[in-house]
């Protein structure tokens, strides 16, 4: 790391009055969760790490794929053909950027069994997930603990945010009862992403990160805000009074994604992939060392261990490729259909 001061790194961002040095200071002090290390979680980990944030968790359990490099900024040719965990990836290049802050990585799902322990001890959560059922868990996280959490969500060119802060503003529930029906939205699967969209939606949840992290809760936009950069349409719907005193979780303080035995179904899809994710109920210890060398002896494909996970090329008619993690979920790349993947996974790694 080379050992450059605050005031000369920090220079043009201590120049606008209203961080100053004083907010700066509060930046560096501060230790911020980003979940998804995609499209959106590039760019919002990207300018929270080139802002001064103190501290980095990243989360994310997937790994790069050739499809991400149109606009997951943070990756390269390398990273997708090396098929890097996404969390690891990132903080590589972030650590690259700015040695002075911490960065956490961990390639991992978030879920009921494990969300309140990750997203222990930090000051802001932001969203650059894909999918309601992990937004509703860490809703419910935010709220039971009274951490702010900054929504968001981008497809085709349109997109939309809001910054939600328990006790304060509408929480995810009061403004969604429940989660869209499935099919019933656009996805980037069905409707493709540009680059553009993620970086205005992903720049104004950055944007929101340090405004409260530097002690400016005040400069917040306060609305859901909409915007399709096709059409040229910028709407901020008014959120005030939008709080409601039938909601289960910031109302009732019923946290049912929380202490549901998963948070989701044991195959999901993974979005613009073709490629599905087989976990287990409950997170296990595999030994990757011991696994790889037991699936050589077998030859039953190509065996190729990296730092972070096993991965195996089966050989047609399958011709699908499984990535293994230490905790017993894997990636099956090769297929669309779950019960091709929990096929593959069962045969391979037991039915945990």
């Amino acid at each position: 790391m080379t050992d450059i001061a605050p005031d000369q790194r920090y220079a043009r961002q201590i120049r606008f009055a209203p961080i100053g040095r004083e907010g700066q200071s509060k930046l560096g002090q501060a230790r911020v969760a980003v979940v998804g290390a995609g499209a959106l979680g590039c760019v919002i980990a990207n300018h929270l790490a080139r802002a001064g944030a103190g501290s980095l968790l990243l989360i994310d359990r997937d790994i790069v794929d050739f499809s991400n490099l149109q606009r997951q900024l943070l990756y390269d040719e390398a990273d997708a053909a090396s098929g890097a965990p996404k969390a690891f990836a990132a903080a590589k290049r972030l650590s690259a950027v700015n040695g002075s802050i911490g960065i956490e990585p961990r390639a991992v799902d978030l879920t009921s069994a494990n969300a309140e322990t990750l997203l222990a001890g930090v000051d802001l959560i932001v969203d650059g997930t894909d999918n309601f059922g992990v937004r509703y868990l860490i809703n419910e996280v935010a709220v039971k603990h009274g951490i702010p959490w900054i929504y968001g969500a981008a497809v085709g060119a349109s997109g939309m945010t809001m910054t939600i802060r328990p006790g304060v503003t509408p929480c995810l529930r009061c403004l969604f009862p429940s989660a869209p029906p499935g099919g019933s939205l656009d996805t980037c699967e069905t409707a493709g992403v540009v680059a553009p969209i993620v970086d205005a939606i992903a720049s104004i949840q950055a944007m929101e990160a340090i405004k409260l992290l530097s002690g400016h809760p005040e400069a917040l936009h306060g609305s859901l805000l909409q915007v399709d950069l096709w059409n040229h349409h910028w709407q901020p719907l008014s959120v005030a009074g939008a709080r409601r005193a039938d909601c289960p979780v910031c109302a009732g303080r019923r946290f049912e994604a929380l202490d549901s035995a998963s948070s989701e179904p044991m195959a999901v899809s993974l979005c613009g992939r073709n490629t599905i994710q087989v976990a287990p109920a409950e997170p296990v210890g595999l030994d990757l060392d011991r696994l790889a060398n037991r699936w050589n002896a077998q030859g039953v494909g190509q065996v190729e261990r990296t730092p972070y996970l096993l991965r195996l090329r089966l050989p047609e008619p399958d011709g699908v490729v499984l990535a293994v993690f230490p905790d017993g979920r894997a990636l099956v790349t090769g297929t669309e259909e779950p019960a091709v993947a929990r096929r593959i996974y069962a045969s391979f790694l037991g039915d945990s």
